[in-house]
């Protein structure tokens, strides 16, 4: 069926090229893309308590981090989800990822999502790297309007998300299911425009 509009990023438009490796903006960070040797940081991300409790999935072994690497790259080819390492861009250690998921081409629309390792907690590498995948979306790669949700008692991802520029539009009622049942979400957003 045809579209009734133009899309908001025409399909191909992602995925003719790599996927881009972001410096921030203070230029301490490097977001790029997932290699097959980041697989042991990966497995080991996943056995981190915070990351575990905040997340449906997770990553139990090598193989397991190998296919996660493996559809991270499938994954832009199809121009359905971004993921990056946070790197720290003088040595190149991973602190983190950063992601933008479920993109939606046509509306301009894609979820943000993070997580910073331990030893890396408290050092502002989430608001830095959220904010550096947030201006490449919406200023270079096109799109509308970024979401960022977050469990109510996930006070540092709420944090986050106002460092970021992320405006708190409201709370999802039993919207995100965690290890521990259902919990209400807040959503914030930043859209094309915003100072």
């Amino acid at each position: 069926m045809a579209l009734a509009m133009a899309p908001t990023i025409p399909a191909g438009t992602l995925s003719r090229t790599s996927q881009p490796s972001l410096p921030s903006h203070d230029g301490a960070l490097l977001l790029r893309s997932w290699e097959a040797d980041d697989a042991p940081v990966l497995q080991r991300a996943f056995q981190d308590r915070m990351i575990q409790r905040r997340h449906v999935h997770h990553v139990t072994s090598l193989d397991e981090a190998q296919e996660w690497i493996t559809a991270t790259h499938r994954s832009w080819q199809q121009e359905q989800d971004a993921q990056w390492a946070v790197t720290r861009a003088d040595d190149g250690e991973i602190l983190g990822r950063v992601a933008l998921r479920r993109m939606n081409l046509v509306h301009g629309l894609a979820e943000c999502a993070f997580w910073v390792l331990p030893n890396a907690r408290g050092a502002g590498v989430a608001p830095r790297a959220v904010a550096t995948v947030t201006a490449w979306a919406l200023d270079e790669a096109g799109f509308h309007r970024l979401e960022l949700a977050h469990s109510v008692g996930n006070e540092a991802s709420c944090r986050v998300a106002i460092k970021s520029g992320f405006v708190l539009e409201g709370t999802l009622r039993s919207a995100r299911l965690q290890q521990d049942g259902r919990h209400d979400t807040h959503l914030h957003a930043r859209v094309r425009g915003d100072a």
